[in-house]
């Protein structure tokens, strides 16, 4: 779902979705997620602009060129602004349990946590299909952590892992195809 009306989503839906994107199973109970729920287009401009230098220096580095870059970014933009909400899915280190000694423990305890807020990302996004959104999932966060942090003033233990895009569909999208079990399971 990557085209929306432009309609809002009244405020107790969207803390219903939300709601219910924090009732997934998550490592010791610590519900490490955090949602930033930018329902304004001033605060969705505001994330679009702060995400703007990181992508397209990455861009840039895999060789695009100028006009290649403008047309990519002009995309993302027109996507994000297109949005009625924009949901950035954040994760809580601080909520995990610390082990500075153990580089690999420590490790797995944040792949616990970042789990953790996917699965509420994927709950998102279920609940929401469910009340009549549409809604998409982006991983541009996860490359520009630093400049969203800045952007909204979030806490340093908040970083963002992934971006749900919300709103009523302007169209609904053929289903793309999904690889047949027998290719991706394998059974003992």
């Amino acid at each position: 779902m990557r085209r929306f009306k432009n309609e809002p989503v009244p405020r107790p839906l969207l803390e219903r979705v939300l709601e219910t994107a924090t009732w997934v199973p998550n490592a010791h109970n610590r519900q490490p997620w955090r949602f930033l729920a930018l329902e304004s287009a001033e605060a969705r401009r505001r994330l679009v602009d702060a995400m703007a230098p990181d992508y397209q220096a990455a861009l840039q580095r895999a060789g695009l060129s100028g006009d290649e870059i403008k047309v990519k970014t002009g995309k993302r933009a027109k996507r994000l602004l297109g949005a009625a909400v924009a949901v950035v899915l954040c994760y809580a280190a601080d909520e995990m349990e610390s082990y500075p000694d153990d580089p690999q423990r420590q490790r797995g305890e944040d792949l616990m946590g970042i789990q953790s807020v996917t699965l509420a990302g994927g709950q998102l996004l279920l609940a929401a299909h469910s009340q009549g959104l549409g809604g998409v999932w982006i991983g541009a966060p996860l490359f520009a952590q630093d400049a969203i942090r800045a952007a909204f003033e979030l806490p340093g233990s908040w970083q963002p892992q992934g971006l749900v895009l919300l709103g009523y569909p302007a169209e609904i999208p053929a289903p793309r195809p999904r690889r047949p079990l027998d290719e991706i399971t394998l059974y003992f």
